[in-house]
């Protein structure tokens, strides 16, 4: 490794749990078909083995003294294969993996939308190679073992050949890289982010047990109070939660219209047919609907949340996929902290449980209407720019625009509807959803999405630009220039290619903005590091990222993650609009939001 100058690595674990899991073993690869493994821990753990059985390994303090100064040799480039895993599980034992390469993200930066990143699919696409299974291994359900049971003679050639395999992968991807114009992309918005990453789920943020367990008694009593209605509405008691039953009560008892019958003979319930029914008036569906939202947040959130709190930390740790969604938004997952419902007063209070330690407050950043101001931007639209630089209300201009009201006479519906608009047209809505989500009629929502086109004739132009070029291309691309592959784009389905079409339309925009807090969140830490050394940052959460940071330091904080935000794109890009990024500080989420 040191004369050559790199090394792929590999950690094999007892679990997925990178902050509490036992590293059984590490392998090696400095050349295509020279690998290694070093065990660790196999058989050692109670049970597992008599001690007559458990073959004689090195001990991991000594493996790791030996290999630290190499994992930490700035000349020597680490290879890994989704390297966040590893970094962490290194991290925890006090060693700081650099430099490295993730052929996870080198996959990423090359093909977008267009297959998975995970190494067996990369094997077989590049080296046309069937790794050996985890599942050989390990088995599934409840038979299952952990790696460190795994007898030494399988495990061997299994990690060793994930250590030269990924080695492999660096050497086809790399040149990939520089072929397909996208090394800037990998080596400026993926690879950097990854000890970002590994930092933020380390610091987690904390939860108040007691806010968790009120909200779950306030949702339970406020669904009893509810049941009691809808059975009235109803006229007989039933299980609501059975779709089955309800389809049965709403279309054969109550005979209410536009019922479907799924594949399996029982009616179709699910919210658009429930958001449908109560758009017409029907109470019952309404009800339903808002009982499932209860439903939902209590068995998701405020039942679940308290099992994911770590028990050493006190603080829940987020994991993020950096490879996962196809325009580089980050996924959150055990638990997915990026999914809590806002739109509701119920939903918003799950956020008051996380909140910051003593002394301490937490700092929501989020940037201000990015997507439509990148809208703005890349379809050229003047009055939207100029709108953007004078710091008008958006959506009450758009609304100005299209329905020829004055500024000073603007009621509340009428902005309501053109915020609908301006954000559905990101998402290249049609008029059967514009009508749904306004709770108006087909035809007017129609002649809505008409206007909206008349008055911003560039937006329609950007699309049909933008659909043309997916057609061409197979992708779309950020202004960052990362590819987003489209593969239904030229499906002969047509219902897949419009959905298609309409994620293309999307997708620079979305993806630029998700390149944009990306970069953010990479230039952050040596800010932090110099201006607030005891600020932490902790979640992202799309266009929003959360910091905790000692209460005398939050306005100087504030300031100084607003100036990272909003510069960026410096120097790769200019805007022809201004990012605006609000900042607010509090003891808890919701009211920092």
């Amino acid at each position: 490794a040191v004369s050559s100058g790199h090394v792929a690595i590999d950690t094999e674990t007892d679990g997925l749990d990178a902050v509490s899991c036992r590293l059984v073993g590490v392998s090696l690869a400095t050349r295509p078909g020279h690998a290694c493994y070093i065990p660790l821990a196999h058989g050692i753990g109670e049970g597992l083995a008599l001690a007559d059985d458990v073959p004689q390994q090195l001990a991991e303090a000594d493996v790791l003294a030996r290999l630290k100064p190499l994992l930490q040799d700035a000349s020597i480039m680490k290879i890994l294969q989704n390297a966040k895993f590893d970094l962490q599980v290194l991290t925890q034992r006090k060693i700081d993996v650099y430099p490295v390469e993730d052929t996870m993200l080198m996959s990423y930066a090359l093909a977008a939308g267009q297959r998975g990143h995970g190494m067996d699919e990369l094997s077989e696409l590049y080296l046309g190679h069937k790794p050996i299974s985890i599942k050989e291994l390990l088995g599934t359900g409840k038979s299952q073992i952990t790696f460190d049971q795994v007898p030494l003679e399988k495990a061997t050639p299994y990690a060793a050949e994930d250590a030269d395999i990924t080695f492999r992968l660096w050497q086809m991807m790399r040149p990939e890289l520089v072929k397909d114009g996208v090394v800037s992309v990998y080596q400026t918005t993926e690879k950097p982010l990854v000890p970002v990453i590994v930092d933020m789920e380390k610091n987690g943020i904390s939860v108040d047990r007691n806010v968790l367990s009120r909200l779950s008694g306030e949702f339970a009593q406020k669904m009893a109070a509810m049941e009691e209605g809808i059975y009235k509405l109803a006229g007989e008691t039933f299980n609501i939660a059975s779709p089955k039953q309800l389809g049965d009560i709403l279309f054969d008892k109550m005979g209410l219209p536009g019922g479907k019958k799924t594949k399996t003979g029982a009616w179709g319930t699910g919210a658009d047919v429930l958001e449908g029914l109560a758009a017409e008036g029907h109470d019952l569906a309404a009800q339903v609907l808002e009982w499932r939202g209860l439903a939902k947040l209590k068995s998701t959130y405020t039942d679940a949340l308290p099992e994911f709190i770590n028990p050493d930390t006190g603080r829940i740790h987020t994991s993020y996929s950096l490879a996962s969604t196809t325009t580089g938004r980050l996924a959150s997952s055990d638990p997915n902290l990026q999914n809590i419902p806002i739109r509701t007063e119920d939903g918003r209070r799950i956020r008051t449980a996380f909140v910051a330690e003593k002394g301490n407050l937490l700092v929501s950043a989020d940037y201000s209407q990015i997507e439509l101001r990148l809208l703005a931007h890349i379809a050229d639209i003047d009055s939207l720019r100029q709108a953007f630089a004078d710091g008008q209300d958006i959506h009450a201009m758009t609304a100005s625009e299209m329905f020829g009201v004055p500024l000073a006479d603007m009621t509340a519906e009428t902005r309501r509807r053109a915020k609908a608009i301006n954000f559905g047209i990101i998402y290249g809505i049609s008029a059967f959803g514009l009508a749904n989500q306004l709770g108006i009629s087909r035809g007017e929502a129609s002649a809505y999405i008409k206007a909206y086109f008349e008055k911003f004739p560039g937006i329609k132009d950007y699309m049909e630009a933008v659909k043309q070029e997916a057609h061409a291309q197979g992708y779309v691309s950020t202004l960052f220039g990362q590819r987003i592959y489209l593969r239904e784009i030229d499906s002969k389905i047509p219902a897949r290619r419009a959905f298609a079409e309409r994620a293309a339309i999307n997708a620079p925009i979305q993806g630029t903005a998700a390149d944009i807090i990306r970069r953010a969140m990479i230039a952050m830490p040596t800010v932090l590091k110099k201006k607030s050394p005891k600020s932490r940052m902790l979640l992202q959460v799309h266009d929003e990222l959360i910091f905790e940071a000692p209460e005398s330091e939050t306005d100087k904080l504030m300031q100084h993650v607003r100036e990272v935000m909003q510069n960026a794109c410096a120097p790769r890009l200019s805007l022809s609009v201004p990012l605006v990024v609000e900042a607010q500080a509090a003891k808890n989420w919701d009211e920092a939001h």
